[in-house]
């Protein structure tokens, strides 16, 4: 912006508990006489600027008293004010899709999640993934007893059914899940802090994660079929998102000019920055000009946010049409991400940070699967003379 450019920037303030529009300009005589005759006009010494209390008509007025005076810059202003329309949106889609759960049809005989237990998991704006887990795995756990009041259910109950599960050779993280919806009930819902305390938590299973090398990660990108699901590899590998933060990307979330991906109440609810690919940037800025989505980064074609499947498809068929041999899905190019970063060099706690994870431990994983370490080392073998 230029001095000489009659210019009035709108920002949101908040003074006293009270939303006000602050408006910012460079020093000109004839802004300062027009901010003068505003109703209610006030300055502020803290941020430097006139404003007024926000309201429609307030902006309404603004709008109409500088028309041929000077141009009224309020893209910051408005692009707040969409953002936090869109997040109410979300909050609101996630409730529709909890009260499915109340409006479904039953089985006769079948024993529904209690409604206090879909309460909770509103109130407590867990993920609409996590919802699903609990109710599911808690429906399984209440249907096993169905003959028992919930309130009589005790921990030797839960050590059965465990057992149970157990027979059917379910996961360590499987049945930790199901604990977690069973306590979840008794010691959120109803209140009884510890209730099953003694109920102790599976042993961890030790599973590397699965990874491709950069070649083979290469090759699936150049394998996908159009510039949008380039777009959608690209973003998973480069950025190391999970898949249901990749459909949760807004447009407005891919910072250019720090070159970060904002990624917004990922998993725990907590908001984080990673990696944005200069190359990448590139596709991103064509694939938008060509596509053209509205609100979120990727939309399908009747707008709105981009399906999980969809995503998982266009992984997996990349992976099969590039030949590679193993199953590629988009929390594989999370693996590679983290791993491929390791074998660079780079810290163990910076990939922590950018992968979002709360512990350490659960980064320390991927310095099993990296090659940097051991590459140089030759086997045994190797210094046989064998005929």
């Amino acid at each position: 912006m230029k001095p000489s450019q009659k210019i009035l920037n709108l920002e949101h303030l908040l003074i006293k508990g009270e939303k006000q529009i602050g408006m910012k300009f460079y020093t000109d005589k004839i802004i300062q006489e027009t901010i003068k005759k505003l109703p209610d006009v006030r300055w502020s010494n803290q941020y430097g600027m006139a404003y007024i209390k926000n309201n429609k008509a307030n902006v309404n007025i603004i709008f109409n008293r500088f028309r041929g005076i000077a141009w009224v810059n309020g893209k910051i202003f408005f692009e707040k004010k969409k953002r936090e329309i869109v997040e109410k949106v979300d909050l609101k889609e996630e409730k529709i899709k909890i009260d499915k759960y109340r409006q479904r049809e039953l089985k006769q005989g079948y024993r529904a999640c209690p409604d206090e237990f879909l309460r909770k998991l509103e109130i407590e704006h867990y993920s609409f993934n996590t919802v699903k887990t609990y109710v599911s795995m808690f429906e399984k756990f209440i249907n096993h007893y169905k003959e028992k009041e919930l309130s009589d259910i005790n921990e030797n109950d839960i050590r059965n059914y465990l057992q149970h599960l157990a027979g059917m050779k379910f996961s360590s993280s499987y049945n930790k899940q199901v604990i977690c919806s069973i306590k979840f009930y008794y010691e959120k819902v109803l209140g009884m802090p510890h209730r099953f305390y003694k109920i102790e938590a599976p042993r961890n299973e030790f599973r590397l994660p699965r990874v491709i090398s950069k070649e083979d990660v290469q090759l699936l990108i150049n394998s996908t079929n159009n510039l949008k699901h380039r777009c959608i590899a690209s973003v998973l590998y480069s950025s190391g998102i999970r898949r249901s933060e990749l459909i949760n990307l807004k447009i407005e979330d891919i910072d250019s000019k720090r070159m970060m991906v904002f990624v917004r109440r990922a998993k725990g609810r907590k908001d984080r920055f990673t990696l944005l690919s200069e190359q990448l940037l590139k596709d991103l800025r064509e694939y938008i000009k060509r596509y053209k989505p509205k609100i979120y980064l990727f939309e399908g074609i009747a707008g709105g946010k981009y399906s999980g499947t969809s995503v998982l498809n266009v992984v997996k068929n990349a992976g099969i049409k590039s030949g590679i041999r193993k199953k590629v899905t988009p929390h594989m190019l999370r693996h590679c991400f983290a791993t491929h970063l390791l074998e660079a060099g780079v810290d163990l706690r910076h990939i922590q940070i950018l992968l979002g994870h709360s512990s350490s431990r659960t980064t320390e994983i991927y310095t099993h699967v990296a090659m940097n370490n051991i590459r140089g080392i030759k086997s045994p073998l190797d210094s046989l003379n064998l005929l």
